[in-house]
C-alpha cells in the first residue's frame, strides 16, 4: 500500500426508503426524507458536504431503496457543487445495514481506497470526519466507531458500548439492551479498512453452513423463529457485538452536538443546530438585518435568496425559509422550517412549527407549539397545500396536505 498522500478514500452514506420513513409523515409524503430541507439544505446535505473534508476523498455513494428518479437532480447538483462524483446506489431488497454495504462493494472497491466511511443519512452532528481518520490509523484494526455520552435514562434507545478508556477498543457492544450498559452509545457514523467486507462475508458463509435461526425484531419474537436471509447482514448485532473485545474495532468520542432525525420535530432541533453551526463554519450563509431596509433577524436564521420578507417582519432564532417563501408586514417567526412558495400574511405568528409547501397563513393567526422536540405534538406541522385562514389559531397538531382550517385547533390530528 502507497504512503498515506497516495491512499484514496471513499464515503458510503445510508438514505434508507420510503417503507423506512414513515415517522417523517405527513413531510416525507411529498419528498424523500434525506431530502427535506434542513437549515435550507436537504438532509443528506450535511453528511455529504462534511465528507468533502476527508482528505483524498475519491467518491460519495448514497445506497438506499429509493427510485433512482427522486435522487437523480439532487445527485448531479451536489456533484457539480462539491466537485466530488457522488452516484446513487439502488438496494434490490433489504440487505441490512452491513449487507447493503457488501451488495455494492465491487463498485465501492473500485478506486482501491484504503479506507471506507459508512454514514447514516439521519445523523445530525459536525461529523469530525477527519479526526476520526487520524485516530483510526493510529489504532489500527478494521474499524472505528463515532461515540457520543448521554444521559443514561436515554441510552437505551441506542447502541450502548463500552470502551477501554485507555486504548480506546470497543470491548462491548450491545443494541437497545433492555438494561443499562453504558451512557456511551453509537452514532452511526463509521470508518473502516476493506477487511470489513471481510467480517461481513464472513457472517453469511456462517450463516449459510449453520443455517441459525434468529429473530429479527421484537416483534417477529412473538411470531415462530424466523431465519434472516444469508445476505441479511446488520452492522450492530452481527458485526460490531462479534468483533468487541478482539482488538478489531476502536471508539472516537466527540464532544459536539449529536442528534437522530426520525421525527419532523427532531428536524426542526437539528435544523438549530445547523444553523448554530454555520455561525462558526460558514457564517456567509446566515441571514442578518435590523429591521430598516431588511426584516429584523435575531440569532441564526437562514433566508433562501428568492423569498421575500417584509421589512417590518422580525425573524429568529431557529428560523429556515426556503425558496419563494412569502412573508408578509409584523409577522414573527421563531423556531420554525418554513417551506417553499409558503405565504404568511400580515402579523401572522409561527413558532415551533413547521409550515408545509405551498400552505398560507391568514392575518392575525398563529401556527404554534411548546417546542418539545421529540413528543408527537411537540411541534406543529402543517403539510403540502394547507391554508390557515385569517384569526386562526393552530396549536400543537399535525395537518395532513390540502386541508382548510377555519376554525383553531389544538393537540389534533387533522386527517
Amino acid at each position: 500500500m502507497g504512503s498515506a498522500v497516495e491512499e484514496k478514500v471513499v464515503a458510503v452514506i445510508m438514505v434508507g426508503g420510503p417503507t423506512k420513513g414513515t415517522r417523517f409523515r405527513p413531510l416525507s409524503l411529498n419528498i424523500p426524507k434525506p431530502l427535506f430541507p434542513i437549515a435550507g439544505q436537504p438532509m443528506v446535505h450535511h453528511p455529504i458536504s462534511a465528507c468533502k473534508r476527508i482528505p483524498h476523498l475519491a467518491q460519495i455513494y448514497l445506497v438506499g431503496f429509493y427510485e433512482e428518479r427522486e435522487f437523480a437532480l439532487y445527485v448531479s447538483a451536489i456533484s457539480n457543487e462539491l466537485k466530488v462524483p457522488v452516484r446513487y446506489l439502488r438496494e434490490d431488497k433489504p440487505h441490512g445495514s452491513a449487507g447493503g454495504l457488501y451488495q455494492f462493494r465491487n463498485l465501492i472497491m473500485e478506486d482501491d481506497p484504503s479506507h471506507i466511511f459508512l454514514l447514516n443519512c439521519d445523523v445530525c452532528c459536525s461529523f469530525p470526519l477527519p479526526e476520526m481518520l487520524e485516530a483510526h490509523r493510529k489504532y489500527g484494526g478494521i474499524g472505528t466507531l463515532l461515540v457520543i455520552k448521554v444521559s443514561p435514562e436515554s441510552a437505551n434507545q441506542f447502541g450502548e458500548l463500552v470502551a477501554d478508556p485507555v486504548t480506546n477498543e470497543l470491548l462491548h457492544y450491545t443494541e437497545k439492551p433492555e438494561t443499562f450498559v453504558s451512557d456511551r452509545i453509537n452514532c452511526g457514523v463509521y470508518v473502516f479498512t476493506p477487511d470489513i467486507f471481510t467480517a461481513i462475508r464472513d457472517v453469511s458463509f456462517q450463516r449459510k453452513d449453520t443455517a441459525i435461526l434468529r429473530r429479527v425484531s421484537s416483534f417477529e419474537a412473538l411470531q415462530p423463529a424466523t431465519r434472516i436471509p444469508a445476505d441479511f447482514v446488520r452492522l450492530d448485532q452481527d458485526i460490531l457485538s462479534p468483533l468487541a473485545g478482539k482488538k478489531q474495532l476502536y471508539t472516537y468520542e466527540t464532544l459536539d452536538f449529536w442528534e437522530q432525525i426520525k421525527s419532523p420535530g427532531m428536524s426542526l432541533r437539528c435544523s438549530g443546530l445547523y444553523l448554530s453551526q454555520f455561525r462558526l463554519t460558514s457564517p456567509q450563509v446566515l441571514a442578518s438585518g435590523d429591521g430598516t431596509k431588511s426584516a429584523i433577524v435575531i440569532g441564526d436564521v437562514y433566508i433562501h435568496p428568492s423569498a421575500k420578507i417584509h421589512p417590518t417582519a422580525k425573524i429568529g432564532p431557529n428560523v429556515s425559509i426556503s425558496a419563494n417563501a412569502r412573508v408578509g408586514p409584523g409577522v414573527r417567526l421563531i423556531s420554525c422550517i418554513i417551506l417553499d412558495n409558503v405565504e404568511i400574511m400580515e402579523n401572522a405568528v409561527v413558532t415551533n412549527a413547521i409550515v408545509g409547501w405551498k400552505s398560507s397563513i391568514g392575518r392575525w393567526s398563529r401556527v404554534q407549539a411548546e417546542g418539545v422536540y421529540n413528543s408527537k405534538l411537540g411541534v406543529t406541522i402543517l403539510g403540502d397545500s394547507v391554508a390557515v385562514e385569517d384569526e386562526v389559531v393552530v396549536t400543537s397538531s399535525i395537518v395532513l396536505p390540502n386541508k382548510t382550517l377555519n376554525v383553531s385547533v389544538q393537540d389534533e390530528i387533522i386527517l
